[in-house]
């Protein structure tokens, strides 16, 4: 871990170091991910077969890419009691969050009378990454794909790695299928992103992409906005606690190693605490729990390249850094945890108090753990259930609305100099009715010869 203290001569700079610019932004990563972009889009399933096999070890058909319905099932038969248990309440918890955030179409008057509104549609094709590697996120898949089954979208196309064998893990396969996917191909990587986006002879292209995945799947979500739909950048781990003298270092300690666990050298940790006794208290700790876990070679190495352990002068201060930041996760441990979380205005999560834990969002809590990185929870918000719906405006003017918007609608266009705009509203006046008198604007019309 890297120490940092507001005593020192050099913090403010170490400071903008803490807060450089992270994965999702590298240009490396970013060409590297343009290539495969540009391969499967310009040679659909051929490359993704190869790409398969360079970074998976697989050597795979096109006829082998989607996830057949007997091997859901023969996952589903593996499931024992305790995996079903946990999937369940993790489910009932998620499912209720999403219904409650399902945006609702609405009607209402406007100062004309004119009846305005909106309805939402879901998507009808979406396409869900979940990650796999060297930890298959059984819980990504109810994260993501339950609310797309709540939203009501009727085509729900997941992608994931498979193994050198070509098998997925089956307690993924499990959730994927529980959750309520419809179609799932064993592929991942930013070539996945690649192949929802564009389409290939297998996999039909979708309207909306969403899930997590390492730096390549982000730089591949970012690289194709405007092509398709995207959720929004959840890239590599991140954890902010903000603590008192009041917090167990051992808490934190451990909450700093789960998140820095996920294998890809890029998670961010840091703990922000006007309390030296606690920094070091929580840096003895992780140099004592950190030998008994068994991914200590991956957490290690995240910790070197970007944990922080940071003495602020204030708690004022840490919340400054905070709301810099923009964490995926923050974790306030402190006297008046509510009010200090009411000044956290960039996080993707909060969560308050010793007994909130980031892993219960990342499990069981409900709200879905895919939540922005990379400083981008300051434009970002996490995924929500209405994402998975499309917002469609209607409108609907009655005569008597018509005539009291029409000096309105004149009066833009006119400032606008756009003469079509007005001659579209002003023709409704103009025609004649059956029965009735030309009205006094086609009156002078004709006797201008018009």
């Amino acid at each position: 871990m890297n120490v940092i203290r507001f005593s020192e001569p050099d913090f403010s700079s170490r400071l903008r170091k803490l807060a450089a610019a992270s994965s999702l932004f590298d240009p490396v990563i970013e060409q590297r991910t343009r290539s495969i972009i540009e391969a499967v889009q310009g040679r659909g399933d051929a490359a993704l077969l190869e790409l398969i096999e360079r970074f998976d070890g697989a050597r795979l058909t096109a006829e082998q890419l989607p996830v057949t319905t007997a091997e859901l099932l023969q996952a589903s038969i593996k499931a024992d009691a305790d995996l079903r248990q946990a999937v369940a309440t993790a489910a009932r918890n998620i499912e209720m969050f999403s219904r409650k955030s399902l945006r609702k179409n609405w009607s209402a008057k406007n100062t004309q009378g004119a009846r305005v509104g909106e309805k939402f549609d879901p998507f009808q094709r979406v396409g869900i990454y979940i990650p796999g590697g060297t930890a298959p996120l059984v819980s990504t898949a109810l994260m993501t794909i339950t609310l797309a089954r709540v939203a009501g979208c009727p085509q729900i196309v997941v992608c994931t790695p498979c193994g050198k064998d070509g098998a997925i893990n089956a307690a993924l396969l499990f959730a994927i299928r529980t959750a309520g996917a419809t179609e799932l191909y064993r592929v991942g990587g930013a070539q996945a992103i690649a192949a929802l986006a564009y389409g290939t002879a297998t996999i039909r292209p979708v309207q909306k992409i969403f899930g997590p995945g390492n730096a390549y799947v982000v730089a591949a979500k970012r690289l194709l906005f405007g092509r398709v739909a995207i959720d929004l950048l959840p890239g590599p781990s991140e954890i902010f606690i903000l603590a008192d003298d009041t917090a167990e270092a051992k808490f934190i300690a451990a909450d700093l190693l789960a998140q820095a666990e996920h294998g890809s050298g890029h998670e961010r940790v840091w703990l922000a605490s006007p309390s030296a006794a606690l920094i070091s208290a929580v840096e003895k700790e992780i140099k004592r729990q950190l030998p008994l876990l068994p991914r200590r070679e991956f957490i290690s190495r995240a910790l070197q390249n970007n944990g922080w352990l940071v003495q602020v002068k204030s708690l004022d201060q840490g919340i400054e850094l905070a709301n810099e930041l923009a964490p995926e996760h923050c974790e306030v441990m402190a006297r008046q945890a509510m009010k200090l979380a009411g000044r956290i205005v960039t996080a993707g999560a909060i969560f308050i108090g010793p007994y909130s834990p980031t892993v219960l969002g990342d499990y069981v809590a409900g709200p879905s753990h895919t939540l922005p990185t990379g400083g981008a929870g300051a434009s970002f918000s996490g995924l929500t259930v209405d994402q998975f719906q499309r917002r469609t405006s209607l409108v609907e003017y009655s005569p008597a609305a018509f005539r009291k918007s029409l000096s309105a609608v004149a009066k833009f266009a006119q400032v606008e100099g756009l003469d079509a705009h007005e001659r579209s509203a002003t023709i409704r006046v103009e025609v004649q009715r059956p029965g009735h008198k030309a009205d006094k604007a086609t009156r002078v019309r004709k006797r201008r010869g018009g």
